[in-house]
């Protein structure tokens, strides 16, 4: 296999195979933990192998619900086969919420709830800290085309709606999350990348306790063990 990318939580191995005709990699997951761009790092203990079968699951949810993903097969406990797309170049952020960055920036205390979701879109550009891109700046700036842009944020909302019942059913409150998504050689669009404790905030109904990577962000305690709670509320067991 080549390795042909490490990022902050995941390694993409390119084995050089096809499935049903179209190009596959190796996604691995990887037991590191960041935050505010990799200057704070730590890790735990089959971080890798929670955060796999976490995503897995909620992907299996998303495609029963018709939503399109990348996943093609779990080879092992760290590492999974995905099809090879062209990434869009911005991460697609869904809030619920005020919290983190939003809350920061308008000054807003957390946890109010929105009139209706925001979604918002981000560089891609770790040099930059990801900036926050309006509509008009990707468009005209030609980083993603107007259909584009359509495109993924009809479905980030189809995916926050499923998230929302799929969550709440546990008694979690999905607060907001972090996608990608990516375009196949026909240009049909798939969420990809994963959706872990690592890119949305989860907070308990009854106690507001935090289930997710603000546990590290901010020392609120064990972040593995935060974890390991979030994954057996929708069924996980490591």
């Amino acid at each position: 296999m080549k390795l042909i990318y490490e990022g902050k939580a995941k390694k993409i191995y390119d084995d050089f195979k096809t499935v049903k005709g179209q190009p596959t990699v190796i996604m691995e997951f990887k037991d590191s933990l960041t935050a505010f761009n990799a200057q704070k790092k730590g890790q735990f203990s089959q971080k890798g192998q929670l955060n796999l079968k976490f995503s897995q699951k909620v992907f299996e949810m998303l495609s029963e619900k018709g939503v399109a993903h990348h996943v093609v097969e779990v080879l092992d406990q760290n590492r999974i086969r995905v099809l090879k797309l062209k990434m869009l170049p911005v991460e697609v952020v869904v809030r619920n919420k005020t919290a983190g960055s939003l809350a920061q920036r308008l000054g807003f205390a957390e946890g109010i709830q929105l009139k209706k979701p925001l979604v918002e879109f981000y560089l891609k550009n770790d040099t930059l800290q990801d900036p926050l891109l309006t509509e008009n700046q990707i468009e005209t700036l030609e980083i993603m085309t107007f259909d584009e842009i359509k495109a993924a944020q009809v479905l980030a909302l189809k995916i926050n709606l499923e998230l929302l019942q799929f969550f709440n059913h546990v008694g979690v409150d999905l607060i907001d999350f972090k996608i990608e998504m990516g375009k196949d050689e026909s240009s049909k669009l798939y969420l990809a990348d994963e959706i872990t404790p690592d890119s949305c905030r989860l907070w308990d109904q009854k106690t507001q306790e935090k289930l997710d990577k603000d546990v590290f962000r901010r020392d609120l305690g064990d972040v593995g063990e935060a974890y390991k709670k979030i994954a057996q509320k929708i069924g996980i067991e490591i």
